[in-house]
């Protein structure tokens, strides 16, 4: 199997799961305990959020751990909006994953704001005059995605936020599928608050975290006990946390160097696919963009056929994100970007990791110009 869809979740790294075992098995203590399995479970706590600060340049109290990159996602857009809005706008980019658009939807419809989603240009990009162009006195959220989940564009975050902060917003960024491929320093980007997902990074499924700086009023999201400093009620996942810092570390200390692989793989992918198959087209910014991600449109083969067709070829991809579970209409981020339904229709993806070999790019494009060509072949004869 090639696995090429890294962005919807890659495997958990060896070094994440011998830090996480312990606190599986004999140290499974509850972290609010006040005796030793709880003291020691709230050690463990403790460091992981250390070492989650020192990734994004945070001190370990502006780290809340949630159960993955949705709630992250959740919390950043609900939290400071309920918490003490200076007004009741909300702003983001029309390309955002769905939990930052259908959290700021919520609001909108059961708290009274009112929201403005950021055109972006034909290759994904936000430009500071668009923002500038819809922010307002009242504006008391922005958030603008880092890096984006489909095609992978980055976004010039430090100018973005430089004008949103000018204007007395706080500035939230996904930064779920950038951790480990860009930095994270919430100073250098201007960020107020950064999401991230451990299942991202090599850690499992099921821990994410929001980095928020101190200043900034948090609306808890989950009620009960009041964990998390009372940002986030619940028993953590003392075992995820642990796992997703450990990822995380090991991200970022490799992160220079993964990147030097596998942008060079990202590139060789999106130049031969190009080449080899007629009327392919790249989606996303040529060149402001995760390199280890590339989605492309097949004019005339419908990206889900076309997925059937590589995976019987043993090479696993995806047409876009993961999380639109169910979802049959064109994806969000390319009709923002201008692409017609129909053609967007026919998006593939692919996603490298860390594993990714270049026998594997050689194998893929081979595989997908075979599988586009069938699935043509096809639809003329229907």
């Amino acid at each position: 199997m090639i696995y090429l869809d890294h962005a919807a979740t890659g495997p958990v790294r060896r070094e994440a799961l011998e830090a996480m075992w312990p606190y599986l098995t004999g140290a499974f203590g509850n972290p609010s305990s006040s005796h030793g399995l709880g003291e020691q479970a709230a050690a463990a706590l403790e460091w992981a959020r250390e070492r989650v600060a020192a990734a994004t340049g945070a001190r370990p109290g502006e780290v809340v751990f949630t159960s993955g990159g949705t709630e992250a996602d959740n919390l950043a857009v609900k939290g400071p909006a309920l918490a003490a809005p200076r007004g009741r706008h909300l702003v983001v980019s029309a390309i955002e994953h769905e939990a930052v658009l259908e959290s700021a939807r919520f609001l909108e419809r059961a708290h009274g704001f009112t929201l403005d989603l950021v055109p972006v240009d034909a290759s994904g990009l936000v430009h500071p005059e668009a923002l500038a162009a819809v922010l307002r006195p009242d504006t008391t959220l922005v958030s603008i995605q880092l890096a984006n989940n489909e095609v992978g564009t980055v976004q010039p975050l430090a100018a973005l936020a430089a004008l949103a902060r000018e204007r007395g917003a706080v500035v939230h960024s996904d930064a779920v599928q950038a951790a480990g491929r860009l930095p994270l320093d919430l100073d250098a980007l201007g960020a107020d608050a950064l999401s991230l997902a451990g299942h991202k990074v090599g850690a499992p499924k099921g821990v994410g975290a929001l980095v928020v700086r101190g200043r900034v009023p948090l609306e808890p999201v989950l009620h009960g006990g009041g964990q998390e400093r009372g940002r986030r009620s619940g028993t953590e996942n003392v075992a995820g946390a642990v796992a997703l810092a450990t990822a995380l570390e090991l991200a970022e200390r490799e992160r220079e160097e993964r990147a030097a692989r596998t942008d060079e793989l990202g590139r060789r992918l999106v130049a031969r696919v190009l080449a080899e198959i007629p009327e392919s087209r790249l989606t996303g910014h040529p060149t402001e963009r995760l390199a280890s991600t590339a989605s492309f449109l097949f004019p005339g083969a419908s990206g889900e056929a076309v997925l059937l067709e590589l995976e019987r070829d043993g090479v696993i991809s995806s047409s876009g994100s993961a999380c639109a579970v169910g979802r049959t209409e064109p994806s969000h981020v390319l009709t923002a970007m201008g692409v017609p339904a129909e053609l967007a229709g026919t998006a593939v993806r692919f996603t490298l990791g860390a594993a990714t070999t270049a026998e594997e790019i050689e194998t893929t494009v081979l595989a997908a110009s075979r599988a586009v060509a069938a699935v043509r072949r096809l639809g003329r004869r229907d």
